[in-house]
């Protein structure tokens, strides 16, 4: 049967016996056409067997950006190579401490959570990171303040 030359052989892609250069450019390669961004460094993901309910509800399956997860042969399964630690997962899930995930952020800071509640809180918490960055960007520093403007310092009231 011939190959169409734009075809990628994505069960070769998924060979365990790669250094780790090989797998980065080997991830890459899987995750380019689900146009999802690699966002952690790391991670690992671990669903739990015995308190998931995928026969009844296959959330996860169905809101994992890279499906990376599927259902075969009863259970949920995990593509590690595809999944990018994002928690979708983990917050469309309906049984709590099923599906748990560990990613370490660009900053070194590893998260792990396994509720949708932790979810929620560690992006709260990245989003306020951000914000206050951003305005520390901008505002100027009063030392700065007064190292540009020498007469905006203040005067001791006298009486």
């Amino acid at each position: 049967m011939p190959q169409d030359k734009g075809a990628i052989d994505i069960f070769g892609l998924l060979s365990d016996d790669t250094t780790e250069s090989e797998k980065k450019k080997n991830r890459e390669q899987l995750l380019a056409p689900t146009g999802v961004k690699e966002l952690f460094k790391e991670g690992k993901i671990n669903i739990n067997k015995y308190t998931c309910v995928g026969v009844q509800c296959k959330r996860c399956v169905d809101v994992c950006p890279t499906n990376a997860l599927y259902w075969g042969s009863g259970e949920v399964g995990i593509i590690d190579d595809l999944c990018v630690y994002c928690g979708a997962c983990v917050l469309n899930c309906m049984v709590d401490d099923c599906i748990k995930i560990e990613r370490k952020r660009d900053n070194g800071v590893t998260e792990k959570f396994s509720k949708p509640k932790d979810v929620i809180m560690l992006q709260k918490t990245a989003n306020t990171n951000k914000r206050i960055q951003r305005v520390q960007s901008v505002v100027m520093k009063p030392q700065d303040y007064y190292c540009k403007y020498p007469e905006a310092k203040l005067k001791p009231k006298t009486k």
